[in-house]
């Protein structure tokens, strides 16, 4: 939360808070004869305080968020108050509809996020237990730090046949694929699988960007790519040719756009197909390196080292260690840069079709073995 934010407990305005118990009795002189005595006025219960401090707990735990609905039932709070409260300069925001920001400060990406899940929940039930709503597609993605992925606007899943009006800010998706949820930064999220195939079902980017997205969701482990295969085709959108790309690539073991592009490239070429990401050993089985494109049969590597991740000192030392590496067990490295790839992929392919032919040639083989790695064929040439 920012520094200068300043949280407030409510109460109602206009009123002080009243004390949790009578004061203590005083002796009263007794009364004259023949006059008549009224009964003491006895305390008003202190419910008013007791239901400001729910409403503060409920927000305490929804990152001092809280819908109308718990407001006005759960705490008791009058809707004027709430009315006056999100007033220009008040203590209060309105983020959306029936949702409440109890804080002056601005709300970070987390509570714009949960915003969203809070104002497509059932009202009545909790909203954090993910049964009648859950944040889904970039949004979710973005919770994972997924980089390329969309903040907003935040799609959340809602049971069909529920219907609720979206906004700029949040869109309510209706399923019927009810997923199974878990909870991320403290917010209702479908899992990584899901949250991806939701993502390149209702994005508006360019096929590119799918890749990207795509592939860091599998890059950074959170599902794999046959799992991400298995839900594309559930949801029916290995129908749409960027997608049913993608999803191919991340199964042959392409894990950037930078080697999607140059997959691309080698395609259409008569060079050999290679194994992507494949993890070299030595012969005795440690671990040497893992080349963006491997040729076995060759021992011809293809790096594609961006000044993004390979640039800085150390990245830059690791990466020329890694070549040592590979060099020291016989196999031959081309270097490129993903604009290489991209601006002048001729060069790159005659730089790799005279190393793979050298390697015909040589009189010792490499020494690395490509283990556990399994080149996939998903379509037919015709598909």
């Amino acid at each position: 939360m920012n520094p200068t934010t300043r949280t407030t407990c409510t109460t109602h305005a206009g009123h002080a808070p009243r004390p949790a118990h009578p004061a203590p009795a005083t002796e009263q002189a007794a009364p004259a004869p023949g006059t008549h005595q009224a009964h003491p006025a006895q305390p008003r219960p202190a419910t008013r305080p007791r239901r400001a401090c729910e409403a503060t707990s409920t927000a305490r735990r929804q990152l001092n968020l809280a819908t109308r609905h718990q407001l006005t039932t759960t705490a008791g709070i009058p809707p004027g108050t709430i009315t006056s409260r999100t007033r220009p300069g008040g203590p209060w925001q309105r983020l959306l509809p029936r949702v409440y920001l109890l804080q002056t400060g601005p709300p970070d990406h987390r509570q714009r996020a949960l915003a969203a899940v809070l104002y497509a929940a059932e009202p009545g039930s909790d909203p954090l237990s993910g049964e009648t709503a859950a944040l889904t597609g970039g949004a979710a993605l973005a919770l994972l730090g997924i980089r390329e992925a969309p903040y907003t606007p935040a799609d959340v899943l809602i049971r069909a046949p529920r219907r609720l009006s979206g906004s700029p800010d949040v869109r309510p998706y209706p399923t019927t694929r009810w997923p199974r949820t878990i909870t991320v930064s403290g917010i209702p999220s479908t899992r990584p699988v899901r949250a991806a195939a939701d993502f390149a079902a209702r994005t508006e980017e360019p096929a590119d960007r799918i890749r990207s997205v795509l592939a860091q969701v599998v890059q950074s482990g959170w599902c794999h790519p046959q799992d991400l295969h298995a839900e594309l085709r559930a949801a029916r959108l290995l129908a749409r040719p960027a997608i049913r790309a993608a999803a191919a690539e991340l199964l042959a073991g392409v894990r950037s756009v930078a080697e999607a592009q140059a997959r691309d490239v080698l395609s259409t070429t008569d060079l050999p197909t290679p194994l992507w990401n494949a993890r070299l050993h030595t012969p005795d089985g440690t671990f040497l390196a893992s080349p963006d494109a491997y040729w076995p049969d060759e021992g011809v590597a293809l790096e594609i080292d961006s000044a993004e991740y390979h640039y800085s000192r150390d990245s830059w030392h690791a990466t020329l260690r890694r070549r040592l590496h590979l060099e020291s067990h016989g196999i031959l490295v081309v270097s490129a840069t993903p604009s290489m790839i991209r601006d002048t992929p001729s060069e790159v392919i005659a730089a790799l079709r005279t190393l793979l032919t050298l390697a015909t040639t040589r009189p010792t083989s490499p020494t690395a073995l490509a283990r556990g790695h399994q080149q996939l064929t998903l379509f037919r040439p015709d598909s």
